[in-house]
């Protein structure tokens, strides 16, 4: 590391410090060994701090710590499973305060990313940015053949400043884990490592065009949806062209009233979409919200934003099924069979809770028609279910989560009584039909093939290295049996009290012909002047009554 940066980041952990500090977290920088900052807060402003949640506390932090950290924060607002419902709720609301980069800077990274002046490239490039975020600038544009484009372009050394906070979080997430036990059991250097993964990938531009493409070839297949074309000679990892699309945003509802459109049929062909995405592609848009989804004037949806995607294995979208089918069919042992192929139950969660909290759960959907069933409510409460117990849900599954939540509020801006679950079946039934088709088992078992042909090959050289070891003595048994440790304490103390029984009872037989003894002879019961028999009496009872009372406690 050069020494700019050593400053730089230096810089960087002050400026963290200070945050923590003025957002009543100072405690938090004192565990994490931050550099003193010398702030004080003043009692006034103490006091104002102490009437905001940790939530509103958090948000206010992550976004005067600027791009990364909101990102970060609107990452982890996708994780209901790690995160407690009111800071989620917080979390949700961060937003982006962020200046416009200039004109200038914009044609200089379009030139240095392209190979070639602006006005080679395009024959017109507005000077105003359509839109600006903390990532990047979208710019309306004319190609030379005069095709309107979008041309999206990431703000200058943005880069370089989220791999230097990414830096420094995943230092302090090691520290953290180190020394605090709320750090270790939210598993933090998980979830930063998680959320970089997924913010390394917005970065992308590149990434985000073959997402686009990925979702035109799905679309050709779905009357309705929309992907603009991506224009790859005019795309790179920093500047990203695309079609330009113009309509109407679906949560403008003035204007859509305006155009005369039919909300219950845009409805229906936006729920149908993502229910498309994802429980038949299994690839689907992370983020559509009414901002990232335009009516055109045909009546069609066109889809934008591609930089959040999520992805479900077969199993997956199998295991989500079944979590539907066990909600619907009130089946708690179904509900818990979907979410441990869904997350991990620990060894440590308690299965008598847990199934408890299932069964509370599956008894709100008791009796209710499925029309009024939320998807993206139950969902979230699987996994508000799933952090009370400790089980870590795949971030695929939360992002989903996520979506269909966006999906319910849509449409029920659009049409309040338009039913989610009426669309959702069609595809539902569908999945399950596959899941029992023979044709799919089949290719499944030919496909496990190689595998167990593997697994044979391998059978006699694994049996001929075990015999050697059992030859030479070496052949260990290592046995995991739960609960062991206390099983073989409990047979301790039953072997113990066996034997404390047979000392007891042989002391009992000598002091028997002792006595037997001693009246057959007419002798003293003085042993050298010890009352041996009466001693003896006195210590079994002693230990007679003692193991009575031991048994008794035992029970």
């Amino acid at each position: 590391m050069s020494v700019r940066s050593k400053f730089r980041h230096l810089q960087r952990y002050r400026e963290i410090a200070v945050a923590f500090v003025r957002n009543g977290f100072g405690y938090i920088a004192k565990d994490l060994g931050l550099p003193d900052t010398g702030l004080a807060l003043r009692g006034g402003e103490r006091q104002g701090i102490r009437k905001r949640g940790v939530g509103e506390r958090l948000r206010m932090f992550l976004e005067e710590l600027g791009p990364t950290f909101v990102k970060l924060g609107q990452m982890a607002s996708i994780r209901p499973d790690l995160i407690p419902a009111g800071i989620i709720a917080e979390l949700e609301q961060l937003q982006d305060h962020v200046q416009p980069f200039s004109y200038l800077e914009a044609v200089h990274i379009i030139e240095d990313e392209l190979g070639s002046p602006l006005e080679q490239l395009f024959a017109e490039f507005s000077e105003e940015p359509l839109a600006s975020a903390s990532i990047g600038q979208v710019y309306r544009a004319k190609l030379i053949d005069g095709t309107v484009v979008a041309v999206k372009v990431q703000r200058p050394s943005i880069q370089k400043v989220i791999e230097t906070d990414l830096d420094i979080l995943s230092e302090l997430a090691r520290v953290a884990e180190h020394r605090l036990e709320w750090a270790r059991s939210y598993r933090l250097r998980d979830m930063i490592d998680e959320i970089a993964r997924a913010l390394r990938a917005e970065l992308d531009y590149g990434l985000e065009a073959r997402n686009a493409e990925r979702f035109a070839a799905q679309s050709s297949r779905f009357d309705g949806i929309i992907i603009p074309a991506v224009y790859w000679e005019y795309t790179s990892k920093l500047v990203l062209t695309m079609d330009y699309v113009e309509g109407i945003k679906l949560s403008d509802r003035e204007h859509l009233e305006q155009g005369g459109y039919d909300h219950k049929k845009l409805a229906e062909r936006y729920s149908k979409a993502i229910f498309q995405q994802v429980l038949v592609d299994g690839f689907f848009h992370g983020d559509p919200h009414p901002g990232n989804v335009l009516v055109l004037p045909d009546g069609n949806l066109a889809f934008l934003d591609f930089g959040m995607v999520g992805k479900l294995t077969p199993d997956m979208k199998q295991h989500f099924a079944t979590f539907v089918i066990g909600l619907r069919n009130q089946s708690t042992s179904t509900i818990i069979r979907a979410i441990n192929g869904m997350g991990f139950i620990p060894d440590a969660t308690d299965r008598k809770a847990l199934r408890a909290d299932v069964d509370e759960m599956r008894d709100k959907y008791y009796k209710v028609p499925l029309s009024q069933v939320k998807i993206g409510e139950s969902v979230n409460e699987l996994f508000a279910l799933a952090f009370r117990h400790g089980i870590r849900i795949p971030s695929e599954l939360t992002l989903l989560g996520k979506t269909f939540l966006t999906l319910e509020g849509v449409v029920t801006a659009l049409d309040p009584d338009f039913s989610v679950f009426d669309v959702a079946e069609p595809f539902g039934r569908k999945l399950v039909i596959e899941k029992l088709d023979p044709r799919r088992l089949a290719r499944k078992w030919v496909d496990d093939i190689p595998d167990y042909l593997e697994l044979l090959s391998d059978v006699p050289l694994s049996l001929r290295s075990v015999l050697n070891m059992m030859r030479r003595g070496r052949l260990g048994l290592d046995l995991a049996i739960p609960e062991l440790n206390a099983v073989l304490k409990k047979m301790d103390q039953i072997s113990n009290r066996l034997s404390l029984s047979i000392v007891l009872l042989s002391f009992s037989i000598i002091m028997v012909g002792l006595i037997i003894g001693s009246s057959m002879g007419h002798q003293s019961t003085l042993l050298w002047d010890i009352p041996a028999i009466e001693i003896g009496f006195g210590i079994a009872s002693i230990l007679f009554v003692w193991l009575i009372v031991a048994i008794i406690r035992s029970r």
